[in-house]
């Protein structure tokens, strides 16, 4: 005789379109009736998406008519309504308590310099007179205490949440903050998941007009848990100008606008070097970060040149706008600073 449990199971091989995890391990399946071969399901999206709650309702029915036992299936995939849609609020999300904004900082592959991006950004909106915070998402691989020179664990206040730890006047947390030195983590999606709901909601952030979040590369568990935990006002794409970058950037704008974040726009990393006898050197080519922006219709932030500088800064755990705000370096990356705060206005 079939049981919840064997819906779920079959339910379980459904994927969000887009996406490595399952609909179950998202939480989108609500209600789950069976009784005399009829089964019927209800799922709650925090994406607007048509083409996705259409995709999943047709894997979800093909899953289940093939249960032995089922006689007539009902798939009902309920929507956020438009005014949900347009305040960025979606069902199952959370705002974070004293948070104003939230931008996820992202890319599409790994070594286009990202947490750098991401760590001289939020001393840049620190350096504008802005209460920042940043979260280093990047599970496997933190490195944001490092380049912000944190290096104490997180308290904990009288109600049990954690209290970040900060420098430069901005707010940090890590799971490289929580693990020994050199630890690994060898974890699954879920854990993952969890992880990052309590980095957002379990932690005393304090009132901060921005949370900056440092996201892995990809788009996989880490950037869907994010857009499906609270919702995000907007996301900064970091790429480099070659096309091997520009061609994963494109899936982490689909990304974003499968899941309704608006892309606040694009960053081109690593633009160009300078030569000691001031020869301009365009090692990865040029332009194409806003030639792209162009394409998907989107702002083109800036584009950020090679320096020494930056790598010494993030090394020593004082960033480049930290530092010498003053230099080219910190200039481009406070300009971008005043872009982002104008366009989130």
């Amino acid at each position: 005789m079939l049981s919840q449990d064997d819906i779920k199971n079959a339910l379980g091989a459904v994927k969000y379109p887009g996406f490595s995890r399952d609909i179950i391990s998202f939480g989108l399946v609500k209600e789950i009736s069976v009784a005399n071969g009829a089964v019927s399901v209800v799922m709650q999206l925090t994406s607007p998406n048509p083409d996705a709650a259409r995709q999943i309702k047709i894997d979800a029915e093909q899953v289940l008519k093939k249960l032995s036992g089922v006689k007539h299936v009902i798939v009902e995939v309920r929507q956020p309504t438009t005014g949900q849609a347009e305040t960025g609020k979606t069902f199952g999300q959370n705002k974070v308590a004293g948070v104003k904004r939230v931008i996820a900082i992202a890319s599409g592959k790994g070594g286009v310099g990202k947490s750098t991006c991401s760590v001289n950004l939020a001393c840049a909106l620190k350096h504008l007179g802005a209460k920042v915070g940043l979260l280093d998402c990047d599970i496997y691989g933190p490195s944001i205490p490092l380049m912000m020179g944190v290096h104490e664990r997180p308290t904990v206040n009288e109600a049990e949440r954690l209290v970040p730890p900060s420098n430069h006047g901005v707010k940090v947390m890590s799971i490289g903050l929580l693990l020994t030195d050199d630890q690994p983590v060898i974890w699954r999606g879920p854990m993952i998941t969890k992880t990052i709901n309590q980095f957002l909601l379990a932690v005393e952030w304090g009132d901060l007009d921005y949370l900056l979040v440092d996201l892995p590369p990809g788009t996989g568990d880490a950037q869907l848990s994010l857009c499906q935990t609270v919702p995000l006002d907007g996301g900064v794409i970091i790429s480099t100008p070659q096309e091997a970058s520009l061609g994963v950037v494109r899936k982490g704008i689909a990304m974003f606008r499968k899941v309704n974040v608006p892309i606040l726009g694009i960053v081109e990393n690593m633009s160009y070097f300078t030569a000691p006898n001031g020869e301009r050197v365009e090692i990865f080519g040029h332009g194409g970060g806003q030639e792209e922006a162009a394409r998907q219709d989107v702002p083109f932030l800036g584009e950020v040149p090679l320096f020494t500088e930056i790598r010494e800064g993030g090394d020593r755990g004082t960033p480049i706008v930290v530092s010498t705000p003053n230099h080219a370096v910190g200039k481009v990356f406070i300009q971008i600073a005043e872009t982002l705060r104008k366009n989130l206005k």
